[in-house]
């Protein structure tokens, strides 16, 4: 492969800063090293994650965490029913004694945004996250308001209670990079939270006390530009788009995904290969991230799921139908 006899490895000081956000990172949310890879691995592609699992699993607990580890801004909205629009982006308020408009800006004017229970707000509501997480900007007025970086939504749902909730728009989908499943840890790994937890050493507010050593916003973008710059081959390139072709051209998916998709494999596979040292993309990183960016892309056809067929089965046969180049 051309890529690997140019450049092989990253730069020591980019591995060494990818390092520090995994090791502080897992050290507070333990059982789920899976999601916290995937999680960077959105962060260096200046993605937007949706976080699904069960209550008490430590979405929120992740989410401060990242941002603790690179002293970041968070904040986190509460999706409800009667949350309006406003309530996130921030609105305009007359000064009576100046005679005029000041903007009050929103939560959404933060570096790490956890938008929790997404799935509790009618469309209108949720729709005020679409300019923000495609252009980074908040419009108020009339007048655009632009965020500071690094931005990412972490967003969370719940994929038992489905009493009041409100299917998220496919345009919205459609902007988180990964789709991420949050399970149960397994038994030593519970055991160790619980113990941590019961001693008063885990908590929201022990979190700080946790993290080694912060990184800066800067040192974040400077992560986020090295995993750009991380190069592919053509035929490592022809690979990804294949697996998203091949998803318009089979019976058991309605509707397959759109060209946003390719880009999220081909970035989200260059975020991988720089956690794992490496300066270009081997086929093995796309098999890596291509379900979890697919895995919302997609509708499968009537007949899969009369026959019980999830997205993640179907596309997990179609990742292996397609031949990865010998690179």
């Amino acid at each position: 492969m051309n890529n690997a006899t140019e450049a092989t490895q990253v730069e020591p000081l980019v591995a060494e800063h990818i390092e520090l956000l995994r090791s502080n990172i897992k050290s507070i949310l333990i059982g789920q090293d899976d999601v916290v890879d995937q999680v960077i691995v959105t962060l260096l592609c200046k993605g937007h994650v949706l976080l699904e699992g069960l209550p008490g699993l430590g979405k929120t607990l992740l989410v401060k965490a990242l941002a603790t580890c690179f002293a970041g801004q968070f904040k986190r909205i509460q999706f409800t029913p009667d949350l309006m629009p406003a309530d996130m982006t921030g609105h305009a308020v007359y000064d009576m004694q100046k005679g005029k408009f000041n903007i009050r800006r929103g939560p959404i004017f933060t570096n790490l945004l956890l938008a929790d229970e997404i799935n509790r707000s009618p469309a209108k509501t949720q729709a005020a996250l679409l300019e923000v997480m495609q252009e980074q900007q908040v419009t108020i007025e009339g007048k655009p308001y632009p965020l500071n970086a690094p931005f990412m939504v972490l967003a969370t749902q719940n994929p038992i209670d489905q009493e009041g909730t409100y299917p998220l728009p496919e345009a919205e989908l459609d902007r988180f990079l990964l789709k991420v499943f949050i399970h149960y840890p397994e038994f030593e790994q519970e055991k160790q939270m619980v113990s941590q937890v019961t001693k008063g050493k885990l908590s929201m507010t022990t979190i700080d006390q946790q993290i080694s050593q912060q990184l800066s916003p800067e040192d974040i973008m400077a992560l986020q530009a090295a995993a750009e710059a991380n190069t592919i081959d053509d035929q490592v390139l022809s690979y990804a788009i294949n697996i998203v072709h091949a998803t318009r051209n089979t019976s058991t998916i309605l509707r397959g995904a759109g060209p946003r998709a390719s880009i999220g494999i081909v970035n989200a596979a260059k975020a991988w290969a720089l956690m794992n040292n490496r300066a270009f993309v081997l086929p093995d990183d796309i098999k890596q991230v291509a379900l979890p960016v697919l895995r919302h892309r997609v509708l499968l056809s009537p007949d899969s799921e009369i026959e019980g067929f999830t997205p993640d089965q179907i596309l997990s046969q179609l990742i292996q139908s397609i031949d990865a180049p010998r690179v």
